[in-house]
């Protein structure tokens, strides 16, 4: 298993880039502006690219190098740009429907990241990978999850939502790079596949909701029954 033969500077780089993309996270949960959201997404996929080109080049995964560039130009280029494309077309540039605020929101996500800290404990301690990098992974992939879906319960704004599920689907793409980097290429693949036809949908149903609700709040989701 890679994180049980990892030297000391592959350690550190993998650390260092799971915590920055952690960080932002954070930083998306703190903000109203959805452009900030959508840079802060940017900078993560960016981050998770360059991690998978590092477990690619330690871990002796050559394939994790088309995943990195494809990583980078579907997460870090093409859908920052999609995204930026509907915000454009948007009279609301910051999340207005709001349950809890921005701070409340970082004091959530930090009870989160403590939660998964001590989850990741105990599953690391059942295989025996307490002092591993494991631990580590396992804490940041859990709470990037755990962030997006608390993006998705307390934001309504469209945009958020898209980028609340994109948050928590980086989550487990960066926790599966370094726990099975061994993954089959196809299913990459097929993930990044996915995440176009996500975005698409949701630009189709913002258009929806601004010509026929006239609002961008999935709160008035209600109002198109029937």
């Amino acid at each position: 298993m890679l994180v049980q033969h990892l030297d000391p500077l592959a350690s550190s780089l993998f650390s260092l880039l799971a915590i920055v993309s952690l960080l932002l996270s954070f930083v998306m949960l703190g903000s109203r502006w959805l452009k900030n959201y959508l840079y802060a997404f940017a900078a993560e996929s960016w981050a998770i690219a360059a991690l998978s080109a590092a477990v690619g080049h330690y871990g002796g995964y050559p394939e994790l190098y088309v995943v990195a560039v494809l990583t980078l130009l579907f997460r870090g280029l093409l859908l920052p740009y999609l995204i930026w494309r509907i915000i454009g077309r948007l009279e609301v540039d910051r999340e207005i429907h709001e349950i809890l605020q921005p701070s409340s929101g970082l004091v959530i996500g930090a009870l989160f990241v403590m939660f998964a800290l001590a989850v990741s404990y105990r599953i690391a301690a059942e295989f025996h990978l307490e002092l591993t990098i494991a631990v580590l992974a396992l804490t940041v992939m859990l709470s990037m999850k755990l962030i997006g879906f608390l993006m998705l319960a307390v934001r309504h704004e469209a945009i958020s939502q898209i980028l609340g599920l994109l948050v928590l689907e980086n989550g487990i793409f960066l926790g599966s790079q370094i726990l099975v980097p061994g993954m089959p290429l196809l299913i990459e693949l097929v993930i990044l596949f996915d995440l176009l036809v996500i975005v698409a949908c949701f630009g189709v149903l913002v258009g929806y909701l601004v010509t026929h609700v006239g609002t961008t709040s999935a709160l008035d989701l209600k109002r198109l029954v029937g």
